[in-house]
């Protein structure tokens, strides 16, 4: 994995530890595989509106409404895939 990757999967760590109150241990513990909305109970509609203003302002990428998707949202990885697209990397 290249740093540009390991860069983006930190900051968005980062960001779901903060904007969904997790436990850092917790928030470490992420990997590609988790699942994110829909298994994860901080993670319902009103905390996807935050966490998804939050990715906009900390890494400099504008999502638009018909990009969210269940797909994007699946997991860790495929969401760190999507951030990585928008930001070129």
């Amino acid at each position: 994995m290249d740093r540009t990757a390991d860069t983006t999967d930190d900051l968005l760590r980062a960001i779901l530890r903060d904007v969904l109150g997790l436990d850092p241990a917790r928030a470490a513990a992420i990997d590609a595989d988790t699942p994110l909305f829909g298994a994860m109970p901080e993670l319902d509609s009103m905390a996807v509106a935050g966490l998804l203003t939050e990715i906009e302002d900390r890494l400099h990428v504008l999502i638009e409404d018909d990009e969210v998707d269940g797909a994007m949202l699946e997991t860790f990885g495929s969401l760190a895939d999507f951030i990585r697209a928008k930001r070129g990397a």
